[in-house]
């Protein structure tokens, strides 16, 4: 189910552009796209997903297949809403996956089939390994954002698995990417059933590293004690689910889509369905692990209290970056360097307490 919106292809590009660039996309390239496009969801010249499309097929047959999987995931952006974006959603795994083997780590895509609802829902993950891994480490797992997705993070999922030495299994969150079911609370069943998979595929130890709304996700499962640790990136966690929130750069239908609405829903069946993720029952409760809570000051998405709100816990670190907004994205080496200082003293106590 799906539905397009009222978009302007300017708005997000005026907030994408640090996202488009820092991702290793040629600036000049991203520049002449950016000049292209006129048109969110025309199929044709001008249009969005075209235009994009028309990059990565030029990168596909220079070979360049790590590029041309970045660029198919912006011709998809921000929703597959259409057959376009859906095509381009299938072009950018088929790449992605032809550039594996020039991966700096070791890396193979699992299909697992995993408990939902009563029956069962595949979910296919993508595990990097780094080259000294003994099989004894314990384990990152990643969710990505309601609009960037597991293929989309490459060069954060390479990052934390180069720079920790420790495995990686990058999945994407319901109802975006990969995922077959729409996102709802009780997505949580899922993710409960890859933290027991990663338990599996090292020393027993995960620690639930969640971007944007993978933040939610993350927050919950270290909130809940689920998961050994948790890393939360400008996850929303309950201030940015009241209602008047989503109201820019076309977030209200990319989470309409994520929610499985096949039209857009009205405001008020929106934030009712939103309301349902905040995390105040478990906020309430004192059941968590260790907790590291990082997101930049000036995020339009997520306010400042869904970080804040984490200060003064136990086992919980807190930072709030000034001068960036959205998880961090523009001082991502400031971020990479406080969960290189928390992870590793975290994990020495989590293995002391065993």
């Amino acid at each position: 189910m799906s539905y397009q919106w009222p978009l302007e292809a300017k708005e997000l590009f005026a907030e994408r552009y640090p996202q488009m660039a820092g991702a290793g996309l040629p600036i000049p390239d991203v520049d002449a796209v950016r000049a292209a496009i006129t048109d969110m969801w025309a199929d044709e010249p001008g249009g969005w997903a075209h235009e994009w499309s028309a990059l990565a097929a030029r990168y596909a047959t220079a070979g360049a297949h790590g590029l041309s999987a970045l660029a198919y995931g912006w011709a998809r952006f921000p929703a597959p809403a259409d057959e376009a974006k859906r095509a381009a959603l299938a072009r950018q795994t088929e790449q992605y996956l032809l550039a594996a083997p020039g991966f700096e780590v070791a890396f193979r895509r699992d299909v697992l089939d995993l408990p939902y609802r009563g029956g069962a829902t595949r979910v296919p993950v993508h595990v990097f390994t780094p080259p000294a891994a003994t099989g004894k480490e314990p384990v990152l797992l990643v969710s990505g954002g309601v609009d960037s997705w597991k293929m989309d993070l490459h060069g954060l999922l390479v990052t934390l698995c180069s720079h920790t030495g420790l495995p990686v299994v990058a999945f994407d969150i319901p109802g975006t990417g990969d995922s077959r079911v729409p996102m709802a609370p009780d997505g949580a069943e899922i993710v409960r059933g890859l933290i027991g998979h990663a338990r599996t595929l090292g020393d027993g130890i995960v620690v639930h590293v969640g971007v944007s709304m993978g933040g939610h996700y993350s927050a919950r499962s270290g909130l809940a004690g689920e998961a050994d640790a948790a890393v939360v990136l400008g996850g929303p966690v309950e201030a940015a689910f009241s209602h008047g929130r989503l109201a820019r750069f076309g977030m209200d239908g990319i989470v309409g889509n994520a929610l499985g609405y096949d039209r857009p829903p009205s405001r008020d069946d929106l934030f009712a369905a939103l309301a349902a993720f905040s995390l105040r029952p478990l906020l309430d409760l004192d059941g968590q692990t260790p907790m590291l809570v990082v997101n930049g000051a000036d995020d339009v998405h997520v306010p400042q209290e869904d970080t804040l709100v984490f200060e003064g816990r136990r086992d919980t670190e807190v930072h709030l970056l000034p001068g960036t907004g959205h998880c961090a994205v523009t001082e991502l080496p400031a971020v990479l360097r406080i969960v290189s200082e928390w992870l590793p003293q975290t994990l020495s106590t989590l293995r002391a307490a065993r």
